[in-house]
């Protein structure tokens, strides 16, 4: 882990999301203390597609009567849906 002071990660602020990227751990202190932790954000979820909603409109046809919930997740997680 590498801390940097406010100025310092100012000056170095492109290396310094270069290495968070690279998972490295990045602080940033104010006066000597821990105030900011720099790391890679997370990719957010996909997208929802055309073809993911037709296959979710395919699957799901009429199951809402037969089953509840419950059973109906515990079945697409047994069975291979995909």
């Amino acid at each position: 882990m590498a801390d940097y002071s406010v100025a310092e990660a100012r000056n170095k602020l492109s290396e310094l999301i270069d290495r968070a990227l690279r998972g490295e751990e990045v602080v940033i202190t104010r006066h000597g203390t821990p105030v900011v932790e720099m790391r890679a954000r997370s990719p957010g979820p996909k997208r929802v597609t055309k073809e993911s909603l037709d296959w979710l409109d395919k699957v799901r046809v009429g199951r809402a009567s037969e089953e509840d919930a419950g059973a109906f997740v515990s079945r697409m997680r047994d069975e291979d849906w995909l």
